[in-house]
């Protein structure tokens, strides 16, 4: 029996509406790409997360960014993803438009080199991304320590994933009865961080890979833990994840950055879900040497983005999708990164 036989053999027998949820991106991407959700049974119903971390930094960090990039001796580097992402006024690419200095690179890496040839400057590498990015963002600061590049500083809007997964099952706007973990993040952090799932809520899991028979494996294993009723962290991503993780790169976020109250756009203020440098590299953190007060512009008016990351709606039921908010003009963040849940349902005609 083929697996997508199995899901609808495993749905028929548990018999109630199933509401599973893809925290990652790249899921997001790779279940429309493959065509699985056409597959499911009428009672199995695929929810995309708050797992773009394009979409989830907030207006506030793009207009800091913004405003770090027109200080007068100060370049700011990011990746290019962010360029296009809406700020209150201004996205980073139509202030580099107007003068700022900002450069794309495509690893932190790169900003140390930066930094060395702009000796004049300071080089501030706006960081975002969740646990997967944050390692090298970590290792960057070590080298550049190593090497004395004193000019080198970091803006870091890292997200954490376990907290807000802890968000969602609180909500009273959506039932979730499953989580695809995402595989990229579990390669760093390991499957522990996710118990509290099973344990306190009861909410079966299962991390995978990205190949369309791997979300479908993932998905028959997360029915039949339904079936049974033993919730579990399972991993079908064995290839790339360990129950423990990549203890070294754990180790280099561990020795350089510090959990905090962190704003996800579209969500809110969310516990401990952000990683910020601990205080004895202040020195390397752009926010500890040059505070900046800034007054941000709420969500733009309609926009439905945090419905969509939450799960509560999907992207065509915004007024905005395909209409005023396109990927060459995106309104909502969702919409920018191809990961988001709009430029997804916007790529493959779903509207």
């Amino acid at each position: 029996m083929d697996t997508i036989s199995i899901i609808n053999n495993l749905a028929v027998r548990i018999g109630r509406r199933l509401n599973f949820m893809e925290v990652c991106g790249t899921h997001t991407v790779a279940i429309f790409k493959s065509g699985i959700k056409s597959l499911l049974p009428e009672n199995v119903n695929l929810l995309s997360g708050p797992g773009c971390p394009v979409c989830v930094t907030s207006i506030e960090d793009i207009d800091r960014a913004i405003a770090y990039s027109k200080a007068d001796n100060l370049i700011l580097a990011t990746f290019g993803d962010m360029m296009r992402v809406p700020g209150s006024r201004l996205s980073l690419l139509q202030a580099k438009a107007e003068g700022a200095r900002i450069e794309i690179v495509y690893s932190p890496m790169d900003c140390l080199r930066l930094a060395q040839n702009n000796p004049d400057k300071g080089v501030v590498f706006f960081s975002a991304g969740f646990e997967t990015t944050a390692p090298l963002a970590a290792a960057t600061v070590h080298e550049a320590e190593r090497l004395k590049v004193n000019n080198f500083m970091l803006y870091s809007v890292h997200k954490l994933v376990p907290p807000a997964l802890r968000v969602l099952m609180e909500s009273e706007d959506v039932k979730i009865d499953g989580f695809i973990l995402p595989g990229h993040v579990s390669a760093i952090i390991g499957a522990e961080p996710y118990r509290f799932l099973p344990e306190q809520y009861k909410t079966p899991c299962v991390i995978t890979g990205f190949k369309g028979e791997d979300i479908a494996a993932g998905l028959s294993m997360l029915l039949k833990q339904t079936l049974e009723g033993k919730p579990s962290v399972q991993i079908q991503y064995a290839s790339a994840v360990k129950p423990e993780g990549n203890r070294k790169a754990m180790g280099f976020i561990e020795d350089h950055f510090e959990p905090y109250d962190s704003y996800w756009r579209g969500i809110g203020l969310l516990p401990s879900s952000g990683l910020r440098l601990q205080d004895k590299w202040a020195h390397r953190d752009i926010v500890k040497v040059m505070p900046i007060t800034l007054e941000s512009l709420p969500e733009p008016r309609g926009c439905q983005c945090g419905l969509v990351l939450r799960g509560v709606k999907l992207p065509p039921q915004c007024p905005l999708f395909a209409k005023t908010c396109t990927p060459e003009r995106p309104v909502g963040a969702c919409m920018v990164s191809s990961e988001g849940s709009c430029a997804a349902y916007y790529k493959y005609n779903l509207h």
